[in-house]
């Protein structure tokens, strides 16, 4: 979200007496949330949590979410309270909302970037209530980004903390909402870039009818170090972006700070998966080492990018990185591209020339495909492993290298070296630290950002101005069984972008053109609240789809109908039979509809 002067009226007097109304009248549940309709609304958040029971996983956009029992999260604070005291306690669940908070924030600026900044921020009170956490009805709200001011007063209402430390121990003097007061305040720093402290003044655990929190920026309290002693202040600075954007986390698990060899997004490494995270965590550790990395995976998972990522956290980073893909290069030329050629070692040999380990001498050596080498430059790369010294073809001196080799592989080299084909010793060379990639569909929880991040890249590729991907094209993603892994990803992102119409959201037929889609029971949430297993559009729902795919508000039926039996006709490659028969049409029918449509 860029820096954005928001005017003083927007304090929601208005909204305010709305919901004093409300309340009066005991209807409550009726309050609209909407500012001004902008987005995010709240059917727009509740459109991006989804349950997957085939795989046991729920997700808010690209969140994975647990549905816990409340009395299990209650019995987890009193083992605290107990075993910790209560300042130690507190101070755990604050911190641990304030994670909560930072990450609604993150998945707010990340889904809806153009979004009005004060429907960002009431974004954050609309997701707390759908995650089950309490209802939040603003009082008073104001903010300027560009002058560093927030102040807003909220009522909380059906805190489930509340109900968890009443139940244990009663009604007390301290207000008890530790992670709420936490969230907040993690989502609100996390948008505004500079610490914004809310305080509970009042609690349902203190006796009061509803609990209320006031929010603002630092400096307006004056003396925070009993709000910091609980926040620990000192993470503000790692977890909070600015206000024009986010800022590189330090911490792998909030999303690594891209990182490519030109700078610009090719081999950047996307993701927040914890079998991501852990990858990167190995990475970065043996990426302060000069050990010979294996990566292993199948293909299309991102090793390159990987191995570009360990090069860049490297002391080695000022130095050359260069790539080989070993099952691209002819067996004759390999060696001379490796280790280099001296002039007349063969006809054509006009000059000498270096080879990829005397270019990347000092920095990395990536190898792609390294179980096709032959026997030969299999015996030819342990040597420069055991020696650190290469020979040039036709050559008689020796010439030292210092390079750190990463090596990639979609084959079990260990099954390979049992079957006689891959050398045993150089074996144990490159799989010095062995580091696997899942396959995508092992890391789902990563494909709405590697979207995302596909997204903006191809828009501006091709110069295009894709609003983003519609709820529906997101679960058929997510769905999807990925057998090309992120490259398969991204040519199908690419081709959406290519489709779609400028100004219009990605949808399932943008992407996907003959793929097999899951059938997979996924259930999402409904209006009423209800949990529903999602159909296909029905025929009120179809006429809505179609009307915001083409981005008309009446359609031209002749002339959809023409790019109907087009696009039937492209899927089956001019098939004409097989395109009427998906069209339910005998083929002459298809092809006097075909000639009347010119």
């Amino acid at each position: 979200m860029k820096p954005h002067n928001v005017p003083p009226k927007i304090s929601l007097a208005e909204l305010s007496r709305q919901s004093d109304a409300m309340l009066r009248k005991g209807n409550s549940q009726d309050f609209n949330w909407s500012l001004d309709g902008s987005a995010p609304t709240l059917a727009q958040l509740t459109e991006a949590l989804f349950f997957s029971p085939g795989d046991g996983r729920i997700w808010l956009n690209d969140q994975r979410m647990l549905l816990v029992h409340s009395a299990a999260t209650g019995h987890l604070r009193r083992e605290l309270i107990d075993t910790l005291g209560l300042s130690r306690a507190r101070g755990l669940l604050t911190r641990a909302g304030y994670v909560s908070g930072s990450r609604d924030a993150q998945l707010v600026r990340q889904r809806w970037p153009d979004a009005d900044a004060a429907a960002v921020f009431m974004a954050g009170a609309r997701l707390h209530a759908l995650e089950g956490v309490v209802k939040v009805t603003p009082v008073s709200f104001s903010f300027d980004i560009d002058r560093g001011t927030y102040d807003g007063e909220f009522i909380w209402e059906h805190s489930s903390e509340d109900d968890e430390h009443i139940s244990a121990y009663g009604i007390g003097t301290d207000p008890a909402c530790w992670s709420q007061v936490g969230y907040a305040t993690g989502y609100v720093t996390t948008l505004f870039g500079q610490p914004v402290i809310f305080r509970e003044v009042d609690c349902r655990a203190m006796g009061a009818a509803a609990c209320r929190v006031i929010g603002r920026h630092a400096a307006a309290w004056g003396d925070i170090s009993e709000d910091l002693r609980y926040l620990e202040a000192h993470d503000f600075r790692a977890m909070a972006p600015g206000a024009g954007q986010p800022a590189p986390p330090t911490d792998p698990a909030l999303g690594p700070a891209p990182v490519g060899a030109t700078g610009d997004g090719r081999h950047e490494v996307v993701g927040a998966s914890s079998a991501f995270v852990s990858a990167c965590h190995l990475l970065d550790r043996v990426a302060r080492t000069s050990a010979t990395v294996l990566f292993s995976g199948e293909s299309g998972v991102g090793k390159e990018a990987f191995a570009r990522r360990l090069h860049r956290i490297s002391p080695r980073a000022d130095k050359p990185f260069i790539a080989l893909n070993c099952a691209a290069m002819p067996e004759g030329l390999l060696e001379s591209e490796l280790f280099g050629v001296e002039k007349g070692a063969y006809t054509g040999a006009h000059a000498s020339r270096e080879g990829r380990f005397e270019r990347a001498h000092g920095g990395t050596l990536f190898l792609d495909e390294v179980g096709t080498l032959s026997p030969v430059a299999q015996a030819k790369l342990l040597r420069v492993l055991q020696e650190g010294e290469i020979e040039r073809v036709g050559g008689s001196r020796l010439i030292q290298v210092d390079v750190r080799v990463a090596a990639a592989t979609n084959v079990d080299l260990r099954a390979e070296v049992e079957a006689g084909r891959f050398r045993a010793d150089l074996f144990y060379r490159l799989n010095v630290f062995p580091l696997h990639l899942p396959p995508l569909r092992e890391r789902r929880e990563d494909i709405p950002l590697l979207m995302s991040h596909f997204l903006r890249r191809e828009s501006q590729r091709h110069g295009r101005a894709v609003r983003g991907f519609s709820a529906r094209a997101v679960r058929a993603a997510l769905h999807y069984d990925w057998p090309g892994n992120i490259r398969e990803l991204l040519n199908l992102v690419e081709r959406a972008v290519i489709n779609v119409e400028d100004g219009m959201a990605i949808d399932v037929h943008h992407m996907f053109r003959g793929e097999p889609l899951a059938r997979q029971a996924v259930l999402a949430v409904s209006s009423a609240g209800e949990l529903a297993q999602e159909a296909e559009p029905g025929v009120d729902n179809l006429l809505q789809h179609l009307q915001s795919a083409l981005g008309a508000a009446a359609l031209d039926l002749p002339a959809l109908e023409a790019r109907l039996l087009q696009e039937a006709v492209d899927a089956h490659s001019g098939n004409l039979s097989a395109a009427a028969r998906a069209l339910g049409l005998s083929r002459a029918q298809l092809a006097y509809r075909l000639e009347r449509h010119g």
